[in-house]
């Protein structure tokens, strides 16, 4: 089959179209054949190994001391069951369906094998392949961060800092459906598709600061690393909290950073 690889690191011409073995399902596996993939920021930082300062050697540590430990990046698709394992009960040949392999990555290539158990869901009818593809990594970060850490809930009033983004978009929506009421931070060229993914409410980052408009948050997402506690600690309710979406930490599997904090308070990490 055909895939895109790369062997070492460094900007995008590392990577090349070749020619490797086509997967095949173990037991419990299913075999996809993929019709959409994406390029996220993941795949950006495994490529090119660009790393804030201080995490060089613990990536090449993830990634591969003396090259790609994983040659085919991806960690978004969405295709078609080609063939199952003899204990699959979940799928069957011909599913649409889409898939998130995370800091296994592997998706852009024409075939990928994935755990009947694993993070794959048969696609909503009403999606395209490409709209599902791109719904995993926004999505999954984005629940993540609101419940299992913000421990989001109805009536809470949410701000999300890049809310036109991958994950800020996934936010928006996940937010409103726990029946948040939310404020999505954004470029003027933006404003109109957060409005139209649900936000309550829209602020302009070139025009008003929403640090310094008197209004407060039971909780403040960012998802851009340009907000800190020493500049918004006063936009939170007393118990708010304050998620900092680390970009480094989904792609390669962890939990991500979090901050949680009382207003006028130290941050807690």
């Amino acid at each position: 089959m055909k895939a895109v690889v790369y062997t070492k690191y460094g900007p995008p011409n590392v990577v090349a179209l070749a020619e490797v073995p086509k997967p095949a399902p173990k037991v419990q596996e299913v075999l996809i054949r993929i019709h959409a993939t994406t390029v996220t920021t993941g795949d950006w930082r495994a490529r090119s190994l660009e790393m804030p300062p201080g995490f060089g050697l613990l990536a090449r540590l993830v990634f591969g001391v003396f090259g790609p430990r994983k040659s085919i990046l991806g960690t978004e698709l969405a295709g078609e069951i080609e063939a199952v394992g003899k204990a699959v009960t979940r799928f069957k040949p011909g599913d649409q369906v889409f898939a998130f392999t995370g800091a296994s990555y592997g998706c852009h290539a024409e075939y990928r094998t994935i755990s009947e158990a694993g993070m794959i869901a048969l696609k909503p009818t009403n999606l395209s392949f490409e709209e599902a593809a791109a719904l995993s990594f926004g999505g999954t970060t984005a629940l993540s961060f609101l419940q299992g850490k913000g421990g989001i809930k109805r009536g809470d009033k949410v701000l999300i800092v890049g809310a036109s983004g991958g994950v800020g978009t996934a936010a928006v929506q996940i937010a409103k459906h726990f029946g948040a009421k939310v404020t999505g931070v954004c470029s003027t060229a933006n404003l109109e598709l957060v409005r139209s993914i649900g936000a309550d409410k829209v602020i302009d980052y070139a025009k008003e600061d929403f640090a310094k408009n008197g209004e407060t948050y039971d909780i403040i997402l960012d998802t851009t690393g340009t907000t800190s506690f020493s500049r918004c600690g006063n936009a939170l309710k007393e118990g708010g909290r304050l998620l900092l979406v680390n970009r480094l930490s989904r792609p390669w599997g962890w939990s991500g950073h979090q901050r949680r904090a009382a207003r006028r308070s130290s941050p807690a990490s």
